[in-house]
């Protein structure tokens, strides 16, 4: 009798093979391609906290007010994929109660518009595209991929230079762990202003370029391991003015010990980051294995079956080659 491979047999193969090539494919290509910085966003994260800041109206620094940092960061889809590159539009707005909503950011204490550039896998800088302004370090609005406990060097863009954040433990957001940053910066000169003489002591010189400090007391920033996604951020800013060759302080423009993400921002980060990581699993770990044992269950059924094959009706005898038996 003959043995015939029946369609599921062969259907059983074919399926476990696929699944056997799959396997690879999603941890050497699909995997990869997933895990790049995105040139599509459109984010807002809002840090809130209570401060001084220096009133032009009242020409002196309040104390006590409440302080409103809001920054918009969209991609240059466009621009990113003649490059090759992430490019993003930073917009960043420090706001008092009153100029709320920022309607006109020209009505904002402080505010400044950034472009980036990065290379999509490393997240290291990309110079081209218009960058404004050159910067450097490994973690700017996000962390690489795959975060390691160790220090990272962040652009600090008040600043105008790198920060040095040490690994300092992990740290729940609003349920979600991640890994918590920590650093600080001392007192640094970062520019000149021109003002009044007498704003800072030089009451016998009408305009004078007065020197701008800048310090942090604080910063915390809290990261999502797998996507490099800030979930939380927590600084403490400090910038004034001092006379020319001061070694003190004459003007507080802004200072808060502790501005936060509020906590809407917190949830959608925590939102975002776990859906990423998610699919970042998912693709690394969860359906290569998948695949791979699916495929090798498959595969051996499939063998089984073709090899045992389906039995059929035995053949008709041939009459021609009988012969007729003496009687």
């Amino acid at each position: 009798m003959h043995r015939n491979a029946s369609p599921l047999s062969l259907f059983l193969l074919g399926a476990g093979v696929f699944l056997l090539v799959l396997a690879p494919l999603l941890v050497w290509y699909v995997q990869p391609q997933a895990k790049r910085t995105p040139i599509d966003t459109d984010t807002t994260t809002v840090f809130t906290g209570t401060g001084s800041y220096f009133d032009t109206g009242e020409v002196k620094t309040v104390t006590g007010k409440e302080i409103t940092i809001t920054r918009q960061v969209r991609g240059d889809v466009a621009e990113s994929l003649k490059s090759g590159h992430a490019v993003w539009d930073v917009s960043t707005s420090v706001d008092r109660k009153e100029s709320l909503p920022a309607s006109d950011p020209r009505d904002a204490l402080q505010w400044t518009l950034e472009r980036w550039v990065t290379d999509r896998y490393t997240n290291e800088p990309v110079h081209c595209c218009e960058e404004t302004p050159r910067f450097d370090g490994e973690a700017y609005l996000k962390f690489p991929f795959d975060v390691e406990r160790r220090a990272y060097r962040w652009w600090d863009g008040t600043l105008g230079g790198v920060v040095r954040l040490d690994y300092a433990g992990r740290k729940k957001i609003q349920g979600y762990e991640g890994y918590l940053f920590k650093g600080t910066v001392e007192p640094t000169r970062t520019g000149e202003r021109q003002v009044p003489g007498v704003l800072v002591g030089e009451s016998d010189t009408p305009q004078i370029l007065a020197e701008e400090w800048y310090s942090n007391s604080g910063i915390e920033l809290v990261v999502d391991q797998r996507t490099g996604r800030i979930i939380n951020a927590a600084i403490g800013p400090k910038k004034t003015l001092r006379a020319p060759g001061s070694s003190k302080d004459a003007v507080t423009l802004l200072e808060s010990e502790r501005v936060e993400f509020t906590e809407e921002t917190q949830k959608k980060q925590v939102e975002l980051a776990s859906a990423d990581s998610d699919r970042l699993a998912l693709l690394s770990g969860t359906a290569p294995a998948g695949a791979v044992g699916g495929g090798l269950v498959l595969t051996a059924v499939g063998l089984v079956l073709v090899i045992r094959g389906r039995r059929t009706e035995p053949e008709a005898p041939n009459t021609h080659m009988m012969t007729k038996l003496p009687t």
